[in-house]
């Protein structure tokens, strides 16, 4: 059990390493490559929303199932959309902060209140994500798939939250150059927001090892959260100035999906 909890813990140290590996595009270059960055979301999307059913949802299903309780449709379904709308709570909680800060004739928020929103717009996304990777991990112990291939499976998981983090991490650090911060503040705030990831996995982890019912609800959250960023966000941001190769994202989608399926699918 605590080896599961440590290796949630590595994953998502790992995923947050990768936001703060985007958030250091701001020291090495001027603005990082579009047409590469679009093509990484893309990627990180296809993987997400393959991720979503075979590592997630069809797990989910098996342990609700297995389990006396409410019907697995009906678990995996509440789980889901609870976790989409999880998700679009936290995005919605900043939106209405922002909101409150530029209506009603009050004057427009000074830099200070822009680095604030900016990187708790991006920390509050990142606690389902987070969770995403706990569960994944701590769902091994449960379902009896403690094996080299149960792990890479929620490894895949954890890299393909890892790599839509590199965008982010550049998302805010970025915005912040502009802002005129030194490239160093900018680097150390655009990496903070991904240190929520580490605590949100862990939690995520310990709570399907202790707590077996809420196991399928648990992963159909985490997979409801990721379709959630991967439709809402990942993909629409990877179709923008597509005009010379309106298909190139739309390949890393693509290819992003046939990879985590080939790998679920392999493994097992």
């Amino acid at each position: 059990m605590g080896q599961l909890v440590l290796y949630a813990f590595l994953a998502t140290l790992g995923t947050w390493a990768v936001t703060a590996l985007g958030a250091a595009t701001v020291v090495f270059f001027k603005s990082p490559n579009q047409k590469a960055l679009n093509l990484m979301m893309g990627f990180a999307a296809g993987v997400m929303i393959a991720a979503s059913f075979w590592s997630l949802l069809q797990p989910a299903i098996e342990r609700a199932e297995a389990l006396s309780g409410p019907p697995a449709w009906l678990v995996a379904t509440a789980g889901f959309l609870f976790g989409a709308v999880f998700m679009w709570g936290s995005d919605k909680i900043v939106s209405l902060t922002r909101r409150g800060v530029n209506d009603g004739g009050a004057p427009k928020p000074d830099r200070l209140n822009r680095i604030i929103l900016l990187v708790l717009s991006i920390t509050l996304h990142n606690i389902p994500e987070g969770l995403a990777v706990g569960v994944a991990f701590g769902a091994l112990h449960n379902s009896g798939n403690l094996t080299a291939e149960g792990i890479m499976g929620a490894v895949t998981i954890a890299v393909g939250i890892g790599l839509q983090n590199f965008p982010e991490g550049a998302a805010v650090s970025v915005p912040l150059r502009r802002e005129g911060y030194s490239r160093s503040k900018s680097f150390l705030l655009g990496q903070a927001s991904g240190l929520v990831e580490p605590v949100a996995g862990v939690i995520g982890a310990l709570l399907v090892v202790y707590v077996e019912a809420i196991l399928p609800y648990a992963l159909s959250f985490a997979a409801g959260a990721m379709i959630l960023v991967a439709v809402h966000e990942l993909i629409p941001e990877c179709q923008q100035n597509q005009t010379e190769q309106p298909y190139f994202a739309t390949m890393g989608i693509v290819s992003g999906f046939a990879v985590m399926m080939l790998l679920d699918v392999m493994l097992g």
